[in-house]
């Protein structure tokens, strides 16, 4: 079986664990290489056959597996900002729960320890906006959402986001 071939295996395999967004390192463990330039160009390849979807830089859907349309966004900004405390908050948030009318269409908005970011993926933006507050200060104000496994910002945390990042309040319902 050849790196191609074995590729669409894993990736056949992969989607009984959820697997339909992938970060190049995890693409290297799926077939037992390491991250090298030869596998970069590989990588580049299968774009070009078809066989994965560039995402972003560094991020990859299969095609063979195509990514839940609905939660993609979602799993693109896990893999972009992985390894920091991330949630849904500010405008997305709001219009999930109704505290907006408008409904946020291709953009996602994350909260986020790490740094602060826009990214212009295939499936829409993703943009990162970096908070300075503690775990412990954030810890009442947001809850795991199991559906997209993230966490998201209750009501209020997100107002007090949109304030404290100077964004647009004139869209709140109850302002």
């Amino acid at each position: 079986m050849n790196k191609s071939e074995k590729l669409t295996s894993a990736l056949a395999k992969s989607i009984s664990s959820g697997g339909s967004v992938f970060d190049i390192a995890e693409l290297a463990y799926l077939l037992g290489e390491q991250v090298t330039p030869k596998f970069n160009k590989f990588l580049t390849d299968c774009v070009k056959k078809g066989t994965l979807t560039r995402v972003v830089k560094g991020i990859y859907t299969s095609s063979i597996t195509p990514p839940d349309l609905s939660k993609v966004l979602f799993n693109v900004a896990k893999k972009l900002r992985a390894g920091f405390f991330n949630y849904i908050s500010l405008e997305s948030q709001l219009s999930h729960t109704g505290d907006i009318s408008q409904i946020t269409m291709d953009r996602l908005t994350v909260m986020t320890k790490g740094r602060k970011g826009e990214f212009d993926t295939t499936y829409g933006i993703v943009e990162f906006i970096h908070t300075k507050k503690s775990l412990v200060q954030l810890e009442n104000g947001v809850y795991f959402d199991f559906d997209i496994k993230m966490f998201r910002a209750s009501t209020t945390r997100a107002i007090a986001d949109l304030k404290s990042c100077r964004r647009n309040t004139h869209m709140l319902e109850n302002n």
